[in-house]
């Protein structure tokens, strides 16, 4: 069992990884016997862990509920959220219940959303079922639902009271989101660790068969990568943007094409070649990091190609919605050399539109 901790003072919270921890309860601090739960997931999960979860619980005295929500980005949404608050509000659930978040990204931030903002703020226990989740959006405390017009929009920074990461759920993961998966894990490589990149490109097979050796290890890693930025910089005002490598030009994909068409590391994996472009014609990027990040990702199943459909011109509207704009001025993570990035404003449009036509099919 390997543990982490995120270091935020009182708000500090630990992350639990090992294979099996659903089945252990001691693992769920700090739900104690007599506490009142509400566990969300999605109708895919809920077939493969839901049942006995929820049993488990109750059997060692949480008084649980449960909410089933549709799988799929298109609904991290407000209907959705609000499917979540009439069940909280039905049971009837107060400020001392907790919310279980049982799922991917999606479940995590919804969910952690919804305990940000019921009844001005619960306890939430996050329990990422992906590998993305694992890596990535359960840590941290960035929570949020899309809008038609940008992705995670509304939302707020909330911690969780712990992050249970059972390694057991990556062997029903799909090949697909495996990948995806994967992304933000090569992101870290990119941006602040090149060693670990280094592992990567040596231990990435190991990774795509999900050996637990290997994926034990690269989850460790990311999550000590994560913590320590989020120790620093909770509520992103310096060094935690760097973590949003690739993620303007890949929130323009997923707005654009659709929530859902493009899944998340898709999306980001094509922006992380994006803002690498970016770089390069910046002279801050040199042209052999370029291929040793797109050779990775391509052997990770992941696209370093933008949608067909889009057009550069079409990325601009989204890419100005970014959380980063400030003063109407677009800001963007580009790699400097591998294992370390930084966030630069006042890059010409004309040098963002290149970089995509970089990446056109």
């Amino acid at each position: 069992m390997e543990r982490i901790i995120v270091a935020l003072g009182e708000r500090s919270y630990p992350i639990t990884i090992a294979p099996g921890l659903l089945n252990d309860l001691v693992s769920f601090w700090p739900l104690t016997c007599g506490d009142k739960a509400m566990l969300i997931t999605n109708d895919h999960l809920a077939p493969l862990y839901l049942d006995s979860l929820y049993n488990r619980l109750n059997k060692g005295g949480i008084d649980i509920d449960r909410v089933i929500l549709p799988a799929g980005e298109q609904n991290k949404s407000l209907e959705a959220l609000n499917q979540v608050f009439t069940a909280l509000l039905t049971k009837p659930h107060g400020r001392d219940s907790t919310i279980i978040a049982l799922g991917g990204g999606v479940i995590g931030d919804l969910a952690g959303f919804a305990a940000a903002t019921y009844q001005r703020g619960v306890r939430f226990i996050q329990v990422p079922t992906t590998l993305l989740a694992q890596v990535d959006s359960a840590v941290g405390g960035k929570t949020a639902i899309n809008h038609p017009l940008g992705k995670n929009m509304i939302g707020a920074f909330y911690q969780p009271a712990s992050v249970v990461i059972d390694l057991n759920c990556l062997n029903t993961l799909p090949g697909r989101e495996l990948s995806s998966g994967l992304a933000e894990v090569i992101k870290y490589g990119i941006i602040l660790d090149a060693v670990f990149f280094e592992w990567l490109e040596t231990n990435l097979e190991a990774l795509l068969a999900v050996e637990s050796q290997a994926m034990a290890y690269c989850i460790r890693r990311c999550c000590e990568l994560k913590a320590a930025v989020v120790a620093i910089d909770e509520r992103e005002q310096g060094q935690r943007a760097l973590l949003n490598l690739g993620h303007t030009y890949g929130h323009a994909i997923e707005t654009h094409m659709g929530y859902g068409k493009w899944l998340h590391g898709e999306a980001v994996a094509a922006g992380m070649m994006m803002a690498t472009h970016a770089a390069r014609r910046l002279r801050q990027c040199n042209d052999l990091d370029v291929k040793r990040i797109s050779a990775l990702l391509v052997r990770a199943g992941l696209p370093v190609k933008g949608p067909i459909e889009m057009t550069p011109e079409d990325y601009l509207p989204h890419m100005m919605r970014d959380k980063k704009v400030i003063a109407n001025q677009q800001r963007l993570v580009i790699p400097v050399k591998l294992g370390y990035a930084e966030v630069r404003s006042g890059i010409p449009d004309h040098i963002i539109l290149r970089s995509i036509q970089d990446c056109q099919v």
